[in-house]
């Protein structure tokens, strides 16, 4: 088991506890950290990996610092863009240009570029279990993500094409489709872009391990939880960033808390960004990283090699 999955399995037991751990881990900060520091990062953890908790209590700032930057299943440097403390950076502008749109081209644009990043960024830190014919497999994700990504761009422009065909102009319409469609839309189609790029883990299988870091087989069950509760978690993300402000920004004007309008743009902007930013360590906090599945719930080929109990794997992020 990879060092950075047993720190996750020793302390990331409950939510508030992997709720601390990303906040430090997301921190903008670690973007600038050379690939000689990471290396250097990686080899000392490695190194003084003697037991699970000394490194953790003496080492943590090391430990943050290789979660934030290397695959735990490959050992290989995440690129720069898609490590996790550079997921808010990228699409909080992302999700405010998309949140403006009232023309459908551009919604469609914006969409189609926010969803082209979160699709990769999903690819890039998915399990990464080794496969048979790797190369095919790539070209089978890429095409499916670039399909996600299509059909998630048109769902999210379809209401505002709907809106500006047939000429919808009611207060009752611009409030459900401005306001009320966007959220759950956006959420349903981030978890379907999940699903959709990591759609090999369901037919392909992942590494399960036992308590003690030893490989047991590869599991489809476990791949299929690990998909689905990451894109649970990627749907309450976006579909909570896009809705919560538009329900305090609801109540901003009402009490005409904020008048001037420029004052109120820039009030909607500071709103998404905290959504945004308190959220990200929520939904990566959501279920462990460090995923557990009982024997029950594993193929009979793999139980037939092992008497434990309790079964391990990298969910992905």
């Amino acid at each position: 088991m990879d060092g950075t999955l047993r720190f996750w399995r020793a302390e990331g037991q409950s939510f508030f506890q992997r709720f601390l751990l990303w906040a430090d881990a997301l921190d903008p900060l670690l973007l600038f950290k050379s690939a000689n520091e990471i290396k250097r990062t990686s080899l000392f953890i490695q190194i003084d990996e003697k037991t699970l908790s000394e490194p953790i209590k003496n080492n943590q700032v090391f430990w943050i610092a290789s979660k934030s930057s290397i695959h735990p299943d490959t050992d290989k440097i995440i690129p720069v863009l898609f490590r996790p403390p550079a997921f808010m950076p990228i699409t909080l502008p992302l999700v405010i240009v998309s949140s403006v749109q009232h023309q459908a081209r551009h919604s469609f644009f914006w969409q189609f570029v926010f969803h082209t990043y979160t699709t990769a960024f999903t690819l890039v830190n998915g399990n990464g279990t080794p496969k048979a014919e790797e190369y095919s497999l790539y070209q089978k994700q890429l095409f499916l993500g670039l399909g996600a990504v299509s059909y998630s761009a048109c769902i999210g422009a379809l209401p505002l094409t709907f809106m500006n065909r047939y000429a919808l102009k009611s207060s009752l319409m611009q409030l459900v489709i401005k306001k009320l469609l966007p959220a759950p839309l956006l959420g349903l189609t981030s978890a379907f872009n999940v699903a959709m790029v990591r759609s090999p883990e369901f037919d392909n299988g992942i590494e399960v391990m036992d308590r003690n870091g030893k490989v047991i087989g590869v599991s489809k069950n476990a791949g299929k939880k690990a998909v689905m509760e990451t894109a649970l978690s990627r749907a309450v993300l976006f579909g909570t960033t896009f809705f919560l402000p538009e329900v305090l920004m609801y109540f901003v004007q009402r009490t005409r808390f904020v008048k001037n309008p420029r004052a109120l743009g820039s009030a909607r902007m500071f709103v998404i960004m905290s959504v945004l930013g308190g959220m990200l360590p929520v939904s990566f906090s959501m279920f462990p990283q460090c995923g557990e599945i009982k024997r029950a719930d594993l193929e009979p080929e793999i139980l037939s090699s092992t008497e434990e109990t309790e079964f391990f794997y990298n969910r992905g992020i």
